[in-house]
């Protein structure tokens, strides 16, 4: 990570990775606890980590602690647009798309914690720093 990041957006990947505990996504939540980021989520994201296996309690908890944005028509409609922008197909990327429109429109300098560096990269451009998990 370099220098300061204001927004954090977390992907499924990085959400489900906080719920889990996982101990390297603690410690780099330690680094941006200590810079003042602030962590959001797309509201769709939260549909994307449910399932029957996930920590019900936990999930509350870390919800609790991050922005969660809705996805607006016109969130929907500026989400359509990337994917055009980027070639991809809604069906498969729609979601990818309201996390990166949700990245797009926060306070900058903005960080996406994903998974998907590549696709993300592809919606985003070089507006927003990519975070691998």
């Amino acid at each position: 990570m370099s220098g300061h990041i204001e927004t954090v957006v977390l992907d499924s990947e990085g959400l489900s990775a906080w719920v889990a505990q996982d101990r390297k996504i603690l410690a780099i939540f330690q680094v941006f606890h200590e810079m003042g980021s602030d962590l959001v989520v797309g509201a769709n994201t939260i549909v994307e980590v449910s399932h029957s296996r996930v920590n019900l309690s936990r999930l509350r908890w870390v919800l609790s602690r991050v922005k969660v944005e809705p996805v607006t028509e016109g969130a929907a409609k500026a989400a359509a647009q990337l994917l055009k922008a980027a070639g991809l197909h809604g069906h498969k990327y729609a979601i990818d798309a309201t996390v990166a429109e949700t990245a797009l429109r926060q306070p900058g300098p903005v960080a996406i914690l994903t998974s998907d560096v590549e696709d993300m990269t592809r919606l985003c451009g070089s507006k927003v720093q990519m975070i691998g998990l």
